[in-house]
């Protein structure tokens, strides 16, 4: 199975910038060792199940709230696909066979 997660998280009681909570998420992400994309909007991540995608979110509001952000937005879209894997990057190049290169 193969679960592409894309979401954005952020905390709206803590100032027009907020790169500083973003990036705490984001490097979770990155050493959660799954595949990822970050994107200017949001980071789509691919798992094998759904509850490792939903214990992503989960992580990632503990680590907001330990920041101490009393409010948080959350933005999740899910794609889930019994017998598929690699689809971060196979649904790129699967538009790149047909059209050539493309940004991301």
């Amino acid at each position: 199975m193969s679960v592409l997660l894309e979401f954005s998280m952020f905390p709206t009681d803590k100032g027009e910038s907020v790169s500083e909570y973003v990036s705490q998420v984001i490097a979770m992400i990155r050493d959660s060792g799954l595949p990822y994309q970050l994107t200017p909007m949001g980071t789509i991540i691919e798992t094998d199940t759904l509850p490792e995608a939903l214990a992503l979110v989960e992580q990632a509001s503990r680590i907001l709230d330990e920041a101490g952000c009393n409010r948080i937005y959350s933005s999740l879209k899910l794609d889930i696909r019994k017998g598929r894997q690699g689809r971060l990057r196979g649904k790129m190049d699967s538009i790149r066979e047909k059209i050539g290169e493309v940004a991301g």
